[in-house]
């Protein structure tokens, strides 16, 4: 019986294996008759419409994806004149547009990981499957200096837990020049990419970068702004995500049974590290409901922000003082 299932098992794999081989042959009967840069970048946005791809990973539709993998792999701006557009290519440029577009429909590998490349407040970070992909909306907070909240000369000390791609400390020292920035993670493969990114922004000299869980091997510094966007995906989400998620560091998303684990550690010890006049702000995604539930009583400012987006929540220093003591009882969720 045992044997039979083995057997039947292997066979379900070979089939899902012939298929998509069909549906790598079914494209490449389409790919010959494709000759422009506007050619391919129409091919792309059909075959990712007809396929059901997810968008969530710098853009929210099709055609941007498209646009995004075409151009980039052409080495061309997004501001590109038109007439461009029906500049005939290479064959080796056709041959390489047609197996990226296809990773991304067959694999489902989000355009960054195919391009190596993604866009966060205005600045270009190189990305890999080391990292998750930049996209939270605390760059347009970074982008507004985190005014009305503080005052951007009066910024010093910053700190950015959970760097990844170092996307946001970078940002950071961008937005505040005069500023010193702190940026911890627990991956040292993170930290790796969060290093190309450091020297590639030439920020070197103001981001110090840090292997460490949370706050656990920081120096005890004082810092104006704690910012962090934790693993805050809950267990029962990482079941619901799509593929193209897969692809991402499992621990870069999963933030526990509630999804809450990072937040609340984050919360206990954050007060230690915090100036008086200092600001909390932590993206916790769809587990802002946990977490408004788990402390009831804790004031938190939940940011809006223009571009869309949400689940990011604001204290003072005074308030997470006021409230030190939930923070601190408060157990973790089991798991």
């Amino acid at each position: 019986m045992l044997f039979s299932a083995i057997i039947h098992l292997g066979n379900m794999r070979v089939v899902r294996v012939l298929s998509k081989i069909t549906e790598w042959k079914k494209a490449m009967s389409n790919y010959s008759e494709l000759k422009t840069i506007r050619d391919f970048i129409r091919y792309a946005t059909s075959r990712f419409n007809e396929t059901g791809l997810y968008y969530g990973h710098g853009t929210d539709n099709a055609w941007d994806e498209a646009v995004a993998l075409v151009l980039h792999t052409l080495h061309l701006p997004h501001s590109i004149n038109p007439a461009v557009l029906d500049a005939h290519l290479t064959q080796k440029e056709q041959t390489l547009l047609f197996e990226l577009i296809e990773e991304r429909v067959i694999k489902r590998i989000p355009v960054p990981y195919l391009t190596h490349e993604a866009w966060f407040a205005n600045l270009s970070f190189y990305v890999d499957e080391r990292v998750l992909i930049p996209r939270s909306p605390i760059a347009e907070l970074i982008e507004n200096h985190f005014e009305p909240w503080v005052i951007a000369e009066d910024v010093h000390h910053i700190l950015d837990l959970c760097t990844g791609s170092g996307c946001i400390a970078i940002a950071c020292a961008k937005a505040f020049p005069a500023a010193e920035i702190d940026a911890s993670d627990i991956s040292p493969d993170a930290l790796a990419v969060a290093k190309i990114n450091v020297l590639r922004h030439d920020v070197e000299d103001q981001v110090k970068l840090y292997e460490s869980d949370l706050f656990a091997s920081l120096p005890k510094q004082k810092y104006d702004i704690i910012v962090s966007n934790p693993p805050y995906v809950s267990a029962e989400e990482m079941t619901t995500l799509p593929p193209e998620y897969l692809h991402e560091p499992k621990e870069g998303l999963l933030g526990g049974n509630e999804g809450l684990d990072f937040a609340v550690r984050i919360l206990r010890h954050a007060l230690e590290y915090l100036n008086p006049n200092g600001i909390l702000v932590v993206e916790v995604g769809n587990s802002e409901f946990a977490l408004a539930e788990r402390f009831p009583d804790v004031p938190f400012t939940w940011l809006e922000f223009e571009r869309g987006g949400g689940g990011v929540f604001l204290l003072t220093a005074e308030q997470l003082q006021t409230h030190q003591k939930l923070f601190t009882a408060s157990e973790p969720a089991a798991q």
